[in-house]
């Protein structure tokens, strides 16, 4: 773990990168770095041998000049659109269509269909205290809107490493711990004075 500053801001932790299929909306890769790793060090280590495009955002930028993506012939003819930065857009005058904006939001929605669902169940899981399933979590996204299926919210849980415990097992858990008392007598009651043990 290390801390690293983003803006005015101190942060301490890891991060975690992820490789996303975009058809299926399922995590093939995931990497935990500290926080100070730049985003686009790890990301030759989250594409895969088959990939034909990837989507990413302006971290990735200048993915396609590092030297493991350019010594690897596979890697390198994978076709890379990653987001430009924001203040990089040209003006556009008040009728015209601003077709780079548009040319880039379309990559953006690729990019984070997977990354907003996953976000959304991580946050209903935490805020039901982990208790929370596939089911209960799909009928809350259902009251927000969102319509999914309960197997797919099931893959994402699993793949993000998310598991409900029930309130019976946490009592039965509770319950067997103090069952397990620590035994100072080691089962020995033989005493040769009265008041010893």
């Amino acid at each position: 773990m290390h801390s690293v500053k983003k803006g005015n801001q101190w942060h301490f932790g890891m991060k975690c990168h992820t490789g996303v299929d975009a058809g299926s909306g399922f995590v093939h890769t995931v990497e935990a770095t500290a926080a100070n790793v730049h985003d686009v060090t790890a990301a030759a280590r989250l594409l895969r041998e088959d990939d034909k495009a990837v989507y990413g955002d302006s971290a990735y930028l200048g993915i396609e000049k590092r030297e493991e993506i350019k010594s690897n012939p596979q890697l390198s003819a994978i076709e890379y659109r990653i987001n430009r930065r924001p203040g990089r857009f040209p003006r556009v005058s008040d009728n015209a269509i601003d077709w780079e904006r548009h040319i880039e939001n379309r990559k953006s929605a690729v990019r984070c269909k997977v990354e907003q669902l996953a976000l959304k169940a991580k946050q209903i899981f935490d805020d039901s205290a982990q208790r929370y399933g596939a089911e209960k979590i799909r009928t809350v996204l259902a009251a927000n809107g969102i319509r999914i299926g309960k197997r797919r919210i099931a893959v994402i849980m699993q793949e993000i490493g998310l598991h409900s415990v029930r309130v019976d097992a946490k009592k039965l858990h509770k319950r067997k711990q103090q069952l397990k008392k620590e035994n100072l007598l080691k089962r020995e009651f033989s005493a040769n004075y009265p008041n010893q043990v």
